[in-house]
């Protein structure tokens, strides 16, 4: 039986490792093939293209700065060149700058709006054209519980996120009557590696907000955004899909 993202192409920013990973290989082991990337200087610690060609499909790893809009269309050009039209977008790199506001360095809202928020924006573009002309295409962006709530500490990655849910709605009208469903998710606290490294009591705190009572599993948010990618997301655009154990509530 063929696989229902057989023969599609999905391009995910951030995907060596975290949530981007384990979007690679669960899209992969619907049948997609994986283009994914992350930037230069980054150590590659898990073969993520290797887990996903184990699967059965292609994948490959290229290097970007997806804040540089030049380095984003390059992105585009390479990938279409190794596996031609990108049908699916996940929009997933993200970094944190966390301080108070008063402490927070005006760099610092640069940097994570650039990454974040302008990333996004520059690879939804892109991916749009094709998408537009094919009449098909699934972006998926990588929101927060922080853009829909705040959290203290984080203006920055806030507003990010936040812009995100806001660009998503609006592209999600824009694109709709050409066949390209736009939707975000939101997660809650996810055991990565920027949960991995909190103090003891921070994750205690964290984990008393929590309804289901424990953090969420990359695995948890993939297969969210495979859903949505999927024959199950035909009917779904400009929604944003809390993956957060309950805290939302």
């Amino acid at each position: 039986m063929e696989k229902e993202l057989a023969g599609k192409t999905a391009l995910v920013t951030g995907g060596s490792r975290g949530i981007g990973r384990a979007i690679c290989l669960e899209l992969a082991a619907h049948g997609a093939n994986i283009a994914f990337c992350c930037p230069a200087g980054e150590e590659l610690t898990l073969d993520t293209a290797g887990d996903c060609r184990a699967i059965g499909v292609e994948a490959q790893c290229f290097r970007a700065d997806i804040s540089r809009e030049e380095e984003c269309q390059e992105l585009f050009r390479q990938v279409e060149e190794r596996f031609g039209r990108v049908d699916i977008l996940v929009n997933n790199a993200g970094i944190t700058r966390d301080g108070l506001l008063l402490r927070m360095k005006s760099e610092d809202l640069d940097r994570v709006l650039s990454v974040n928020l302008k990333g996004a924006f520059y690879c939804m573009k892109l991916a749009a054209r094709t998408m537009a002309k094919a009449r098909w295409g699934r972006i998926i962006n990588m929101s927060s519980i922080v853009g829909v709530h705040g959290n203290a500490g984080q203006v920055n990655y806030a507003a990010s996120k936040a812009g995100l849910i806001g660009m998503t709605k609006s592209l999600a009208k824009e694109l709709a009557s050409r066949g390209v469903t736009v939707n975000a998710i939101a997660p809650g606290f996810i055991q990565t590696d920027m949960t991995a490294v909190l103090p003891e009591k921070v994750r205690e705190a964290m984990l008393s907000s929590i309804p289901l009572g424990r953090l969420g599993q990359p695995e948890e948010v993939a297969r969210v955004a495979a859903f949505l990618a999927g024959p199950g997301g035909d009917y779904l655009t400009g929604q944003v899909f809390g993956v957060d154990g309950g805290m939302g509530i």
